[in-house]
């Protein structure tokens, strides 16, 4: 494997990740042309001709002009609701409200006085208890469950906007399979690239986790098209770790800008505005294949783990649904 090609395919997967976040603008300007061509003279002249269709015409155009606006429509909620009102809400809390009552307790109390600091060393954990169990943990969970929904929305309306319909070759047992077996393997390898970041070794335990959290981000953003494509878990993971180079350069702008935050709820707020562009980045994107001579088999570990754990849960207790499972397992 020659050092060149590692270094092109890990520049190409960043040059990627951030030219893709441009086509949300060039997918309005398409879909504002494709509005003006069914809006022409010949087009509205050959539907006046036909009055037997314009009553299932006009809906289908309405439907289909609803499904193309829906990709900056979902991006926008998206930094609405998770830099807007979330992390618009932690900061206005960490640095304006707190330090506010801490200098009202200076006032009335005096700077250097001993029970303004033992009163307000009282106060400021009781707020933030308050104010992470009242807001933050409901908004949080709440924002999960609503991003997801978004993030959906926004590469499914992506995928039929460029590629078309979505190919579903696997029976709905297997989707539902590949789809648990996915999520399993995504938040133990979350927490396997949280973990080697302890080794003693500094650096050595700072690069694996942060090469890990880039590969990982790559599988969250291509995840989606690769799904619509038919493609199976096995497939997905083997495909990221034979091309890591440049799965590592896809991953590595979401990963840097994720660990500059010490909160794990700032992180995810950041997170969750950028994500929807990366979906877009990873729908029109074309990987640079064969470009790893010798896979990173990073994610063997997890896999083992959970197909332990499927096979003691669902395919033990039922062996008639074992062999949908194992359709999902991981081969290199």
């Amino acid at each position: 494997m020659e050092i060149k090609n590692i270094a092109y395919a890990t520049f190409r997967g960043l040059y990627d990740s951030i030219r893709g976040m441009l086509a949300v603008f060039s997918m309005d300007k398409e879909i504002n042309e494709k509005k003006s061509t069914r809006q022409s003279p010949t087009r509205s002249n050959s539907i006046r001709q036909k009055p037997f269709d314009t009553g299932e015409n006009v809906p289908r155009r309405q439907l289909k002009k609803e499904e193309e606006s829906k990709v900056m429509k979902r991006i926008f909620q998206c930094g609405l609701l998770n830099g807007g009102i979330f992390l618009l809400s932690i900061l206005v809390f960490e640095y304006c409200l707190l330090p506010g009552i801490n200098k009202l307790f200076v006032l009335i109390f005096g700077e250097n006085s001993f029970m303004g600091k033992l009163v307000w060393s009282w106060i400021e954990p009781i707020l933030s208890l308050i104010f992470q169990t009242v807001w933050v943990i409901p908004l949080f969970l709440l924002s999960k469950v609503v991003n997801a929904l978004w993030f959906q929305d926004i590469a499914d309306s992506a995928y039929r906007h460029s590629r078309g319909r979505p190919i579903y070759a696997q029976k709905l047992s297997v989707i539902l399979a590949d789809s648990i077996f996915s999520m399993a393997i995504q938040l133990l390898f979350l927490l396997q690239a949280v973990a080697v970041s302890y080794i003693p070794i500094y650096i050595v335990g700072y690069t694996l986790s942060f090469v890990q959290m880039c590969m990982l981000y790559s599988l969250y953003a291509f995840e989606y098209k690769w799904f619509n494509m038919g493609w199976e878990i096995h497939r997905r993971l083997s495909f990221i770790e034979t091309n890591w180079p440049y799965f590592i350069g896809f991953g590595l702008p979401m990963a840097f800008f994720t660990q500059l935050p010490e909160s794990w709820i700032v992180s995810g707020c950041i997170f969750s505005i950028l994500f929807p562009f990366f979906i877009i980045s990873g729908n029109e994107a074309s990987p640079v294949a064969s470009s790893g001579d010798i896979p990173l088999h990073f994610f063997a570990p997890v896999i083992c783990i959970s197909n332990c754990l499927f096979s003691r849960t669902i395919g033990g207790g039922s062996p008639q649904r074992a062999p949908n499972l194992k359709t999902a397992q991981y081969r290199s």
